[in-house]
């Protein structure tokens, strides 16, 4: 089963050359020539979730805005509709209050941070997974730290589906040996699936130095599969200003 993270840049005509809608046909391309089971996008805002909708037919697309309105930026998750059945969806805020919509922690950006759960019945191998997809805040290292902090809880807090494996994707606006970062790589139940992979960000082309801020954890009773960057370029023109990362996740032990 194919999963990919896909922090597909927002969508404000910001981009020059690279803006969403030269990059549009290059990314719909991509996805159909890969073909992955499930994608977690960060940085989708409304007309984009509608915009994939209307491309990825083959996808259900599920999806809940950051903001006190539940509008602006979603982590969304697309799955294969002929494959995947959901069994579960739930959404909350990476703050003190993560029922409040557009909660934030004190020590961040002004930007709320939220976290997409889904568990999802794979048809054809007949197992499930348990899906954490979030993009941490770009500003605040404590709330980055308290972020993950509070996806681990809910992981481990889990009654209903706590003994499905876990897959955690997103952007988490930290490198590897950061801090913030040090009790997620310390969970003795989860490894980094991506830690062959040195760059993920590279600001269409523009970063030369290697800045891996984008993961997918698996729990450890997931074998290790194949992960690879989506780095195409054509003419210039990137998928987004991260690569996104595909991860083929085997049997369960």
């Amino acid at each position: 089963m194919k999963v990919v993270t896909f922090n597909i840049r927002c969508d404000y005509g910001q981009d020059d050359a690279n803006s969403f809608q030269y990059r549009r046909d290059l990314i719909v391309k991509k996805i159909r020539d890969e073909k992955p089971d499930i994608i977690c996008f960060q940085e989708v805002l409304p007309h984009v979730a509608a915009w994939l909708k209307k491309e990825l037919t083959e996808y259900t697309i599920v999806g809940c805005g950051r903001g006190d309105k539940l509008d602006g930026e979603e982590t969304s998750i697309a799955y294969k509709k002929s494959r995947i059945n959901l069994l579960y969806l739930d959404f909350f805020w990476l703050s003190p209050t993560p029922r409040v919509p557009g909660s934030c922690y004190e020590d961040q950006s002004e930007c709320p941070r939220i976290c997409t759960k889904a568990v999802f019945y794979d048809y054809l191998s007949g197992e499930k997974y348990r899906f954490y997809n979030t993009h941490l805040d770009h500003v605040g290292v404590k709330a980055r730290e308290k972020g993950i902090d509070q996806i681990l809880a809910d992981m481990r807090a889990e009654e209903i589906y706590k003994n499905v494996p876990v897959v955690i994707t997103g952007d988490f606006n930290a490198f590897p040996d950061s801090d913030e970062l040090s009790n997620i790589f310390a969970e003795p139940d989860l490894s980094d699936a991506t830690a062959s992979i040195q760059q993920s960000f590279h600001d269409y082309g523009k970063v030369k130095k290697l800045e891996k801020i984008d993961y997918i954890f698996v729990s450890t009773s997931l074998k290790e599969g194949q992960v690879k960057v989506w780095d195409d370029v054509a003419d210039g023109i990137y998928l987004s200003d991260h690569y996104p990362i595909e991860l083929e996740l085997p049997e369960i032990f």
